[in-house]
């Protein structure tokens, strides 16, 4: 099996190369199929739910660029799991009237919606790289709810104080480098 860069890989899904897309499949199938399989799904909307991450990857890259900060299987791994939560979530708001069953909302802008906070997410862990390494152990430990006692300890701040006014200052630092960014105007 081949070993794909992120930009390879990329490229490849934005040209349509089936290599590529079948070197997605061999690598990270299993892998959302038990994901999918542990999650209440079954081997059918496993494959369904690669073939769309598939679809939306693709038709995001020929909108725009993408940048990813992991590696591409784990980016992919994360959409699939994504559209999975998403699933789930939408089963438990069927309504049913004796043998109708209804679903609510409509396919293209549930794409929409999830193209706009992959790019929301994006945004956001492109900024996060951009502070200093203190701020980012920082809000990583906050983000993962670490008690302030513990950040105290961890940082050597004198005080739960001193450590709430620099959470306070990396989390202002953060969104002021996002609202600067000209792509925040077009997610708001």
């Amino acid at each position: 099996m081949t070993t794909f860069t992120n930009e390879e890989y990329i490229n490849g899904l934005s040209s349509g190369d089936q290599k590529i897309i079948l070197e997605i499949y061999d690598k990270i199938f299993t892998k959302v199929k038990f994901f999918v399989l542990k999650n209440k799904g079954s081997e059918q909307e496993s494959e369904e739910v690669f073939q769309e991450a598939l679809c939306q990857l693709m038709m995001k890259l020929k909108k725009s660029e993408i940048t990813i900060n992991s590696s591409f299987e784990a980016y992919f791994f994360t959409i699939c799991k994504n559209l999975w939560r998403k699933e789930l979530i939408s089963k438990k708001k069927w309504v049913r009237n004796d043998t109708i069953i209804e679903l609510r909302g409509d396919k293209e802008i549930e794409h929409s919606e999830i193209f706009e906070k992959e790019e929301r997410w994006d945004l956001f862990e492109q900024k996060v790289q951009e502070l200093s390494e203190n701020c980012k152990a920082l809000l990583k430990d906050h983000f993962n709810k670490v008690p302030y006692d513990e950040i105290v300890r961890k940082f050597n701040y004198s005080s739960e104080n001193v450590a709430f006014q620099r959470m306070f200052k990396c989390k202002k630092m953060l969104k002021d480098l996002i609202k600067k960014d000209p792509r925040f105007k077009n997610l708001s």
